[in-house]
């Protein structure tokens, strides 16, 4: 069964999509079947394969709106290991497209249904918005992934993206949880960084990845080629920590998700989180 996975968080320039695009990559580098879906406009995760979006001759967009099979827009990144469902600003039309449709919150799920089972991992990419496209991401979904900057302003509109997870969990989705908070531009050397990590910890508890992801030039230097880190530079300290993450991913298994009561002031978002748990912890 593939473990769909949504990269999620409306605040945007935090990581999200070099999140989804190396996350993918690394799962695909450990051997895993992995699809990249593009639920965003922008289309960055499409350029960031290196995919030309202007080029691609099915979308996202078509296969939502049910103009073409979702097999139509597959897209090879890696032969055998890697594959892209590619956005462009189509995509636009589908978030006008899906709020007149019947059903329109599960049209991802849906037309992911015939090919999903043939990967490992899905990881969606969504738009840095509360949107019709972001609702179907977590509609077809199993778990979230939440990058966040370590600054002051990291929970600035977190209680909205946290309520409209817990409103498709309880009248959609049952299955869904959010997987972990992943702490992203972490620059150790600083101060603020280390308090505001702290502060994360203190919130969110063990659901806050141990993996961090380091301010690095050639990870933001990658997308502008079209590549993943790893085809950019293997060897540098932003590929080591994708690396890190998808073993920490690849670390768990489903009995290691579970609901995680906690209590305090978090107690009203804490039914959200997936509680990670050490394979030797008893």
């Amino acid at each position: 069964m593939s473990h769909i996975i949504a990269i999620a968080n409306q605040k945007g320039g935090v990581g999200k999509t070099t999140t989804a695009v190396n996350l993918a990559a690394a799962l695909a580098e450990a051997e895993q079947r992995v699809l990249l879906v593009d639920m965003d406009a922008q289309g960055n995760a499409t350029m960031g394969v290196g995919a030309d979006k202007k080029a691609l001759e099915a979308t996202v967009c078509d296969f939502l709106l049910g103009e073409k099979g979702v097999a139509e827009a597959l897209e090879v990144v890696a032969d055998g290991s890697f594959y892209l469902l590619g956005a462009n600003s189509d995509m636009t039309a589908a978030e006008v497209g899906l709020r007149d449709m019947k059903g329109g919150r599960a049209a991802l799920k849906k037309s992911l249904a015939d090919i999903a089972d043939s990967f490992d991992y899905v990881v969606i990419d969504c738009p840095p918005a509360l949107s019709m496209l972001t609702v179907n991401a977590l509609v077809a979904a199993r778990g979230v992934i939440i990058p966040m900057q370590c600054e002051y302003y990291a929970l600035e509109g977190l209680t909205d993206l946290l309520t409209t997870i817990e409103n498709i969990r309880q009248m959609i989705n049952r299955d869904l949880v959010v997987e972990g908070v992943l702490r992203t531009m972490y620059d150790g050397r600083n101060r603020l960084t280390g308090e505001v990590s702290a502060q994360l910890i203190d919130y969110f508890g063990n659901s806050v990845y141990e993996t961090v992801i380091p301010r690095n030039v050639r990870l933001a230097e990658a997308p502008s080629f079209g590549q993943s880190i790893f085809d950019y530079d293997a060897s540098a300290s932003g590929a080591a920590a994708y690396r890190s993450l998808a073993a920490e991913i690849l670390g768990r298994d489903d009995s290691e998700i579970v609901s995680a009561p906690r209590t305090g002031a978090k107690r009203a978002v804490s039914s959200l989180f997936g509680r990670r748990r050490k394979k030797n912890q008893s």
